[in-house]
């Protein structure tokens, strides 16, 4: 894995050290090895250092030197190339835009599972990345009854897969009692966490300006992260949002990525959608909140398990998982108010 610095702003990790000073060898889906041991969370805490000039102080010079954290060249790159895959079949046959969500979680879930593995939990990848894979299908054909059912589905293949491989849960910290319930509860999370909020941005192509309403939710939740970098770059970030979570996220970023989602959610949402200003604004507010949450839930999981990033795949971005934190935990909130405001 690479370190990523983000910038100081309400959505990255600028100040958080690297957990691990080489590439952590993410163990392959299958039984833990008797010889992996979850790293320590106290390892994961930051070693108090002087953030110098990147933090926002004054050089000696006493001008103040404004450093963006991240590679931009790449970062933008990237997220052009994502938003074209993401736009061009939303414009075209939502059947290949179901198939880019579930692509994209597949992928999430194969990154969820890695780093449960370096924390030492015996979770199997093949049930719980077919089920992230059939969820948004599920909820595209059959609403949300069948995405319901093919949660459940996902969740109980998983844990009998995990019963059968590994039914004494030996080799690994605690009794073996204490490992089934570990490992049964990491089931459940990881195709609650990934598969299933991602069946709610297909739900949003089921009316007829479903494209649309897709475009409010994902241009809403890049505002939120747009407005965040600005504004935590320019104010310095000095107001710490979460310090012992990440560091890098202050109160100026999160205010920055409420401006922009009210800003932005109430174009969307008033045209082409005809709703109200009210509403695009409520939306924006809510994005705002769900989008940070989801930033930091998964700061809050990379902490404790040990690692900086989930992954490498994504140049300037770390892992897919790393991009679709905000997006999967904003989903079920964009698509049931959205559902709301316009029926």
């Amino acid at each position: 894995m690479t370190d990523r610095a983000d910038p100081p702003d309400g959505r990255g990790d600028a100040d958080d050290p690297p957990v691990h000073p080489t590439p952590v060898d993410l163990a392959p889906a299958g039984p833990v090895p008797t010889d992996s041991t979850p790293v320590d969370p106290a390892a994961a805490d930051p070693v108090p250092v002087d953030p110098g000039p990147s933090a926002g102080r004054a050089p000696g010079n006493g001008r103040r030197v404004i450093r963006a954290g991240r590679d931009l060249p790449a970062a933008i790159a990237v997220g052009v190339v994502l938003g074209a895959v993401i736009l061009v079949p939303l414009f075209t046959l939502y059947p290949i835009w179901v198939a880019v969500v579930s692509a994209a979680v597949a992928v999430g879930t194969y990154e969820v599972v890695r780093a449960l593995h370096v924390a030492g939990m015996s979770v199997p990848l093949v049930p719980l990345a077919a089920g992230a894979i059939a969820m948004p299908v599920a909820a595209y054909t059959a609403g949300t009854n069948g995405l319901v059912l093919a949660l459940a589905g996902t969740t109980l293949a998983a844990l009998a897969v995990r019963a059968v491989r590994d039914p004494a849960g030996g080799g690994r910290p605690g009794s073996g009692r204490q490992a089934r319930l570990r490992d049964a509860a990491a089931c459940a999370f990881t195709s609650a966490y990934v598969g299933f909020p991602a069946g709610f941005a297909t739900l949003l192509t089921s009316a007829p300006d479903g494209h649309w309403r897709t475009i409010a939710f994902l241009g809403t939740v890049v505002a939120s992260d747009i407005g965040g970098y600005t504004a935590g770059v320019l104010s310095g970030g000095r107001h710490k949002l979460a310090p012992s979570v990440s560091p890098g996220k202050s109160w100026e970023g999160f205010a920055g990525s409420v401006v922009g989602c009210v800003v932005v959610a109430s174009v969307l949402m008033a045209w082409p959608l005809g709703a109200e200003i009210w509403q695009g604004a409520l939306l924006g507010v809510a994005v705002a909140c769900t989008a940070t949450v989801g930033d930091l839930g998964e700061s809050l999981l990379k902490r404790d398990i040990g690692i900086k990033d989930m992954g490498n795949l994504l140049p300037g971005h770390g892992g897919l998982m790393d991009r679709l934190d905000s997006l999967l935990c904003t989903a079920p909130v964009a698509w049931l108010l959205i559902t709301a405001f316009l029926g």
